[in-house]
């Protein structure tokens, strides 16, 4: 989604007003394709390292699904678009995942966040688990209270879904500007959400029972 940003200069003294057009920010590749460098782990199970979980090969960021808990970013974003293109471990059984956004709070297996969920088949649901502010239509929201691990939690499901078959690679597009999220699944627009709370947190992937496998995590910044 590329954007022009317009730079207006006044010249003062001139009456006059000069327009320049800057290049829009580069977007950051989190996921380097060499090694997890600028990544974190949270897991269930202590005494288990990141690098039992997650590594990198053939460059291809691999998970293999178990402990519960999640990759993430050692930086913070608040508003960003989002490209992760995925896919469950050729051979395996799919699984679930996620992509988790806006970290924030206690670590908790399952951390307050924003979630694009990856489970196979429900690729575009949305979430806010522990609080997070999420909204969206009335006949796609539902709302649960005091769940024994994602706390009080809204899940936002997506219109329509656009995965390919397991084994095959996905696109995930996602925008977060603000209070306002669009996410699009291989090429097509299948949710949208409102009223998310503005807060910084990192970018994660979940550990969450299925071998899955990324190729690129880029982020754009829209702050």
């Amino acid at each position: 989604m590329k954007r022009e940003w317009i730079v207006i200069v006044a010249l003062v003294g001139l009456g006059m007003m000069l327009t320049v057009t800057a290049e829009p920010p580069a977007p950051i590749q989190l996921f380097n394709g060499m090694n997890l460098e600028g990544w974190e782990v949270f897991l269930s199970e202590p005494g288990v390292t990141r690098d039992q979980v997650w590594s990198v090969r053939d460059g291809l960021l691999v998970g293999r699904g178990e402990p519960l808990g999640y990759l993430h970013t050692t930086t913070d974003f608040t508003s960003f678009e989002l490209r992760v293109e995925w896919r469950w471990e050729p051979g395996t059984e799919p699984g679930n995942s996620g992509v988790l956004m806006r970290i924030n709070g206690e670590p908790h297996p399952i951390p307050r966040a924003i979630e694009a969920q990856l489970k196979s088949g429900d690729a575009g649901d949305l979430y806010g688990f522990h609080g997070l502010k999420i909204d969206g239509p009335a006949e796609r929201t539902s709302r649960t209270q005091g769940h024994e691990a994602l706390g009080d939690f809204v899940n936002v499901k997506k219109i329509f879904g656009n995965e390919k078959a397991p084994g095959e690679w996905n696109v995930y597009e996602i925008r977060l500007n603000g209070p306002n999220l669009r996410v699009s699944v291989n090429g097509k627009l299948v949710n949208e959400a409102s009223g998310c709370e503005v807060v910084a947190g990192s970018i994660g992937l979940q550990s969450e029972g299925g071998r899955i496998q990324f190729r690129k995590v880029e982020l754009t910044p829209l702050d």
